[in-house]
């Protein structure tokens, strides 16, 4: 295999190289980096002492989350093949995509030229060619014809027809399972990607409050949505949104018990609940946040119920800190429900972080019954504590950050029912 920091001749006849589709040698481009090159170190030397421990000499990374996490490369490129590749021997991952998108990781990554490679574009949507066979043609050039390799097989990006055309073109190599091994690692976030995290914090004030403004009888609700998204994007004055990882949820009467409903173009009418899930995204790191909206005067029965889990929620926040299993969390919020007659069996938190479609969730650690994963400082979640109850459900929620001694929230905006 190439040892560390060897360079290829861009003029050998390795396999794949003569046919690319890009340059990406020249021109020379700007790079965007939101990150030192210490960072992406740090990160690398956790992912290859990880691959260490499990025995695996390659590591194929198809999640765009995590291709982000040890690159930096950020392209909505991901409807095509692209992989990150890692190999212990090997000082910079290699990015793999569209020869047309070699351009965003010329801009987006830290990685040299030869670190970047474009398949030609006769392997888009191909029934004759597999871009997954131009990836393992990559892996022999790194040597890794028997080499171990990990894959991400329960990751949204990695098809069985992509593992099968691996293996056909890898038939020495033995492939195991590591899906979840760069996401339980991205899990404890670093101080400056906490500072992203609260800039989207910040976002997500803004929208839940351009949301409660705009909420009034007779608003379609596809333009109560319109003014999210805009917010989204637009941030605020100091930071500037993208596009989240999901979809505006607006959740709206009848729909008010489905928790990811969407809009129609229906307006809004008088005594209407309205349980909305919005994000604020800085530079991929994202945060959801929910709220509920009643327009008109709620019965009694609702206001408790409301009254009910913002008890609960306040709960399980204020016994988060450092050392406590998921599963405590979840047990001093379900008290509270348990002790005014009230079951709920969904997780109550999903870790946020790095966010791309279709989730934000890094499928990894949950505030559940049963999670005992144990909090540590820097880890970030949705404490998502939604009712669904018969004919009445409330949305009322909190991002947050574990610190040493409790927890940071994310979003400022107060935890109450708001009604108009």
């Amino acid at each position: 295999m190439v040892q560390p920091g060897a360079q290829h001749n861009r003029n050998t006849a390795a396999p794949g190289r003569r046919e690319e589709a890009v340059r990406v040698g020249e021109p020379k481009m700007e790079r965007i980096l939101h990150f030192e090159p210490a960072e992406y170190a740090t990160r690398l030397a956790a992912v290859k002492a990880e691959m260490s421990k499990r025995g695996l000499d390659i590591l194929l990374i198809s999640e765009p989350p995590n291709q982000n996490y040890l690159t930096g490369y950020d392209a909505y490129s991901f409807y095509t093949p692209q992989m990150a590749i890692v190999a212990l021997d090997r000082d910079e991952p290699i990015m793999i995509t569209r020869g047309m998108d070699a351009t965003s990781s010329k801009i987006t990554t830290y990685l040299s030229d030869d670190s970047i490679r474009g398949f030609p574009d006769s392997y888009v949507n191909s029934t004759e060619r597999s871009a997954y066979e131009y990836v393992a043609k990559i892996v022999q050039e790194l040597g890794g014809e028997t080499a171990v390799i990990g894959v991400e097989m329960g990751g949204y990006y990695y098809s069985a027809r992509a593992h099968a055309d691996l293996v056909k073109a890898l038939p020495q190599a033995r492939f195991e399972d590591a899906d979840l091994l760069v996401n339980w690692i991205r899990l404890v976030k670093s101080p400056a990607e906490l500072v992203f995290m609260r800039q989207a914090g910040l976002i997500g004030d803004a929208v839940i409050k351009r949301v409660i403004e705009t909420a009034e009888p007779g608003v379609r609700e596809c333009d109560l949505a319109a003014a999210a998204y805009h917010q989204e994007i637009s941030g605020t004055p100091e930071f500037g949104g993208t596009y989240n990882s999901s979809v505006v949820h607006l959740c709206i009467g009848e729909r008010a018990l489905a928790p990811h409903s969407t809009w129609t173009d229906k307006p809004l009418s008088n005594n209407t609940v309205i349980n909305f899930e919005v994000h604020g995204t800085r530079r991929r790191y994202q945060i959801n946040v929910s709220r509920t909206v009643y327009l008109g005067k709620p019965s009694t029965d609702y206001v408790k119920l409301a009254d009910i889990a913002i008890e609960a929620l306040n709960a399980g926040l204020d016994s988060v800190r450092s050392g406590q299993a998921c599963s405590e969390v979840f047990g001093a919020f379900h008290k509270v429900l348990s002790r005014n007659g009230i079951e709920k069996d969904q997780r109550i938190g999903y870790p946020l972080g790095i966010g791309y479609p279709p989730t934000v969730a890094e499928r990894t650690a949950s505030i559940r019954r049963e999670d005992n994963t144990v909090l540590q400082p820097g880890m970030c979640f949705h404490m998502m504590t939604g009712l669904w109850l018969g004919d009445q459900s409330v949305t009322i929620t909190q991002p947050f950050a574990v610190t040493e001694t409790r927890y940071e929230p994310l979003t400022r905006t107060p935890r109450t029912l708001v009604v108009k």
